[in-house]
Formats: structure tokens, C-alpha cells, sequence
């Protein structure tokens, strides 16, 4: 037995194929920023059970990345845990990224008390952050006036950047919801937490519209037309319905219809977590009832506006519309998008509607999706043109419920990583060679976490007769 453990170890280490064996990518133990035990022994956990040394070595590059390059633990002024998670080859913290990039460790964090302390330092940070501005998307560690500072908007020196995007403000109820569900820890909800959820139904009511275009307004002297809005800075006119307005997407682009569908159903799971949590934890029943009544409307306001009857896939969901019965059709590979309405439980897997949606932005009728001789997948106009997004093959293989269209999207996340062992921002159709973004973070503990879970779901023989190298 003890020799089967030893070989196990060294087979670990090595991920050795044949004749070609694959060096450990991630920094040296000395320059790592932060070492969770739970984290290192679930890397030496699911690389020795995976048989293709390709996989298990980009398994092990990928899952740690976070922690090992962006992660700043400490305290803040009042002695309580405070973590500023850069997004990778960008120096500030977007609320969405971090919120993602950590979600992965949570399920750990009863097994390594310094993983848990970090976890509750990047939801303390988050709320902190959100009380300083909940219209913004990116944030400096401190007054440090870095970023978009000439931004036809309300900037301060702490801001990186101020894109109003739902999602911003919901990543962090995700993380803290999932974070006091697996530990039962409530220390994360004070004062602090409280005051932050004031401001997200603030801002959600107001980008409402209900009366007027509210106090938002964004404009930036650029060459692409996704980063400024129209009409002065508050973007194409919508018609109030209930929906909520989100001046950009995920990806950081501009909307073309404000009422962006994916991110209004994140919205509406969202508040009812920070209804859950309020109740629950704080004893704050008005303002729980406060967050459900919102997520009532909005909820309500989808089911009327949020389909439409395609000629080829059904009823299927927009990704914007604007009240007046426009809709824009296509999706976008960051998520909250549409084919990732089921990762984030806002939509069950098997709601018709959303597998009728799934088909159409997995097809050439979705004008963001690219296919070539590398691989397929979903893009969008931050990259432009024929530039596939590895989270969209993710998303894929996470939402997927056929074993062949789960190995076909590892087998191409394993062909397209351009033999750097990293997932990247996007990779050409045709040549994986071209990519952007050496260095980014989410997309790859993003991956960790789909080989984690399909290994939960009895899905590890399947990843084991991979045999790309």
C-alpha cells in the first residue's frame, strides 16, 4: 500500500506521458501569495486519479491560480480579514471576477481555516467595496486614483473603473450565500453587509427607470463603440416594465438594450439569498421583504418580456431587450449569459425554454459564435471577430447533460491552451496560437472547478479515456 502511495506522489509531480512529461507551471512555492493545505491536497487528490497527464497537469496549473498570483490577504484598519483579489494581468479587483475566482474554494473552507479567513476577507472587502460605490465594476487597493480616472462620470480615486453592471452586485450575495451555507460562519454579516444591500436596492430600483433614466451616466472619449454609451451618457431609452437597466455586460461592453435578460435573472436569485440572509441572520424582516418584493417584480417582468417565438429553436430568451418590444438575439460567452442561466441556478437545467435557448447560441444563428479548425465556442464584441472564449466551452460542459459533449469540450480546452498548461481570455478559431490574455485568473480556477465537478458527478472514468496530449 505504501508503495502504491508513493508512485501515486510521484506520478503527481510528474505527469509524465509516454516520453513527455509536463513541468509544474505554477510559481515557486517562495513567490506563491497565498497556500491553502485543503487546496494543495485536493491538487494532489484529483491529479492522481486522472490518467492523462496533459489534463492532470493543466489541472494543477489552473485550479491554485488565483490564490498563487492575485490573492492580498490581510487586515483592514478595523482588525477585521480583508482580501483584494486582482483579476491576473490587471491590478484591481472587479466585484464579478473575484467573487468567481474564489468560488471554487469555498466548498474547502470547514477544512482549512486560513482558506476560510481568506474567504471571509473577500466578502468583507466586496461590501466594503460596494459602500463605496455600488455603480462601479472595478475597484483600487485604496485611493491609489489608477484606471479610468477621465471617465465622463461620478470617478474617485478608489474607483478603477465605473461600469454599471448588475452582476457586479450580485457576485458578491453569490459568494457570501454559498460561503455562510457551507460554514455557517455570519461574522461576514454586520454592519457593513447590511448597508451594502441598501445600496444595491437602491440601485436597482433606480436603474428601474421608473422615474426617469436615474443619477447613472457613462461616457469615455475611446474608438470602440462599446465603451461609451449613447444619449449623453445613459444609453438607448427603455420603457419602465420592471426590468432593472445595465449599462454594460459582463464583459465589460456596452448594452445596445439596457435590460440585459441574463443579468436580471442573476438579479432575482440574488435578492432572494440576500432576503434569506437578512431574515435569517440579521433579524432585518423589512428589509428582506424589501429584497423579495423586488425580486417578485422583476421576476414577473421576465415572464412577460423576457421571450420570444423563434422560427427555428421555439420560445426561447433574448439577451437584451428594452420594453418597447425590441429584442437583440445572441449571447455573450461571459457569464451571467444566456447558456449560463443554469451554472448560476438562475434557470433549472431542464427548463424548456433555456434548452431551447442553448441550442440557438451554441449555432451560427448566434452571430457570436465562432467555428473553425481549432475548436467552437462563443464570443462577443469585446474580443471581436472569430475569437472563441474558453468559458464558453466551460459553460458548456457545466450545463451539458450528453457524456460525448462533455469530453468534447475537455478535449478542446486541453487543444486549444496553446501549450502554456493556462486557460485564456480567447483563442482564435482557427489557430490557438493567437490568444489574449496570457495571464487571467477566473477563467482558469474556472476550469479547476469544472474537473472537481464533473469528478463529483461520477464523470472521472469519462474524463480518463481522454487521450489528447
Amino acid at each position: 500500500m505504501k508503495r502504491i502511495l508513493i508512485t501515486l506522489a510521484l506520478f503527481a509531480c510528474m505527469y509524465t506521458a509516454g516520453a513527455q512529461s509536463y513541468e509544474s507551471k505554477r510559481p515557486a512555492p517562495g513567490e506563491r501569495l497565498f497556500r491553502s493545505e485543503a487546496v494543495e491536497a485536493k491538487i494532489k487528490e484529483v491529479s492522481a486519479q486522472l490518467t492523462n497527464a496533459k489534463l492532470a497537469w493543466m489541472f494543477s496549473n489552473c485550479y491554485p491560480n488565483t490564490l498563487d498570483t492575485t490573492v492580498h490577504f490581510g487586515k483592514d484598519e478595523n482588525g477585521n480579514w480583508r482580501t483584494f483579489v486582482y483579476t491576473g494581468d490587471i491590478h484591481a479587483m472587479w466585484l464579478r471576477d473575484s467573487g468567481a475566482q474564489v468560488w471554487p474554494y469555498v466548498q474547502l473552507a470547514n477544512q482549512d481555516r486560513h482558506l476560510r479567513n481568506m474567504l471571509a476577507g473577500v466578502i468583507n472587502c466586496q461590501f466594503s467595496l460596494i459602500c463605496i460605490d455600488p455603480y462601479a465594476n472595478a475597484f483600487n487597493d485604496g485611493p491609489t486614483g489608477t484606471g479610468w480616472q477621465t471617465d465622463r462620470t461620478k470617478m474617485n480615486p478608489n474607483l478603477h473603473e465605473r461600469k454599471w453592471e448588475i452582476d457586479s452586485d450580485c457576485y458578491p450575495i453569490r459568494l457570501a450565500y454559498q460561503y455562510w451555507k457551507t460554514t455557517g460562519d455570519t461574522s461576514v454579516f454586520g454592519e457593513t453587509w447590511i448597508n451594502a444591500i441598501r445600496n444595491i436596492l437602491t440601485t436597482f430600483k433606480a436603474q428601474q427607470r421608473k422615474e426617469g433614466p436615474g443619477p447613472y451616466r457613462f461616457q469615455r472619449e475611446t474608438e470602440t463603440q462599446t465603451d461609451t454609451k449613447s444619449n449623453h451618457g445613459f444609453g438607448n431609452p427603455v420603457k419602465p416594465v420592471g426590468l432593472i437597466a445595465s449599462a454594460f455586460r459582463p464583459s465589460d461592453d456596452a448594452t445596445i438594450y439596457e435590460f440585459l435578460i441574463p443579468s436580471n435573472f442573476f438579479a432575482v436569485t440574488s435578492l432572494r439569498k440576500a432576503a434569506e440572509i437578512l431574515e435569517k441572520v440579521n433579524g432585518e424582516k423589512d428589509l428582506a421583504l424589501e429584497c423579495r418584493g423586488l425580486a417578485d417584480e422583476v421576476q414577473e417582468a421576465l415572464q412577460a418580456y423576457a421571450t420570444i417565438e423563434h422560427p427555428k429553436y421555439g420560445t426561447i430568451y433574448p439577451y437584451e431587450v428594452d420594453g418597447y418590444g425590441n429584442k437583440l438575439m445572441m449571447d455573450d460567452a461571459n457569464v451571467p449569459s444566456l447558456l449560463a442561466m443554469a451554472y448560476l441556478g438562475d434557470v433549472t437545467p431542464d427548463d424548456s425554454i433555456y434548452q431551447n435557448t442553448r441550442r440557438f447560441v451554441w449555432s451560427e444563428d448566434n452571430p457570436y459564435f465562432f467555428k473553425g479548425k481549432a475548436g467552437e465556442g462563443i464570443g462577443g464584441p469585446h474580443i471581436g471577430f472569430d475569437m472563441v472564449w474558453p468559458m464558453s466551452i466551460m459553460m458548456k460542459a457545466f450545463t451539458s447533460r450528453d457524456d460525448a459533449e462533455i469530453k468534447w469540450c475537455i478535449e478542446t480546452l486541453m487543444k486549444t491552451d496553446a501549450g502554456t498548461g493556462f486557460m485564456h481570455e480567447s483563442f482564435h478559431k482557427d489557430n490557438p496560437e493567437r490568444f489574449t490574455r496570457e495571464w487571467f485568473a477566473w477563467q482558469n480556477t474556472l476550469f479547476g472547478e469544472l474537473i472537481i465537478k464533473l469528478i463529483g458527478d461520477g464523470k472521472l472514468p469519462l474524463l480518463n479515456s481522454i487521450t489528447v496530449e
